[in-house]
């Protein structure tokens, strides 16, 4: 099965990205995909074995999932790699890697690389987790 690639340049140094991807306070504030939706809860324990929960909600109430899993890779402003827990319809555990690049001038690449779950398409995985990592590209710039 071939890995889904998504990624983005954000106008901001490292730093100030790294600290927006891992900071709980910052992911209720960018971890979604559309303004009907939004990020009521989050944990984030950032170390090797350790766990994070993000809640994501539909604002009517109507909707919400915790995507949540154990980081296996922590390497300080270059790549944090976890395995997601199944949800439901799922038969395995997937793997994601997130890496980080200082451009220079003040810009840092974020891509994603993850493996695809079995219930929604290819198309619509790629689109939703995109539209996550320019929310968070919104995010940074507006603090």
């Amino acid at each position: 099965m071939k890995k889904i690639h998504v990624e983005t340049n954000i106008p901001a140094d490292i730093k100030k990205v790294w600290h927006h991807w891992n900071t709980t306070e910052s992911i209720k504030g960018w971890a979604f995909a559309s303004d009907t939706w939004e990020c009521p809860y989050a944990e984030n324990d950032l170390r090797v074995g350790g766990r994070f929960v993000t809640r994501m909600s539909a604002k009517d109430g109507s909707e919400s999932f915790d995507f949540t899993g154990t980081y296996t890779e922590v390497v300080e402003y270059k790549r944090i790699s976890y395995i997601m827990d199944k949800a439901d319809g799922e038969h395995q555990h997937r793997e994601c890697t997130v890496i980080f690049t200082d451009l220079g001038n003040g810009t840092t690449k974020v891509e994603e690389e993850f493996y695809p779950e079995e219930v929604n398409s290819e198309e619509m995985q790629k689109a939703g987790w995109t539209a996550i990592l320019e929310n968070f590209k919104k995010f940074v710039a507006r603090n």
